[in-house]
């Protein structure tokens, strides 16, 4: 079974998740966005999910973290909860 550890931000809407993917290609520090920022709960730990398996995360966010390249912030990715940045951290 696959598994992943990614960092996401998950904001309301679609300009949001836009305005602060510029911010992360400038440089900005992802962790410290996500707790400014993010509306998940993994905000607080700078939107760290931890280790997941393939399938525990809705379509759209495990396609991204298990199909698109590793430490590059994707996104914004829009799910029934919003749009997520998602950056994978690995996959084994």
């Amino acid at each position: 079974m696959s598994k992943a550890c990614a960092l996401h931000i998950l904001v309301k809407t679609k300009p949001e998740a836009e305005k602060l993917k510029q911010q992360l290609a400038k440089g900005a520090d992802f962790a410290k966005l996500a707790k400014q920022h993010s509306l998940c709960p993994s905000g607080k730990k700078g939107g760290d999910l931890g280790e997941f398996k393939k399938g525990q995360m809705v379509k759209a966010f495990d396609d991204v973290v298990f199909k698109q390249a590793i430490l590059e912030v994707h996104g914004p990715i829009k799910t029934q909860f919003g749009y997520h940045l998602i950056k994978t951290l690995y996959r084994s």
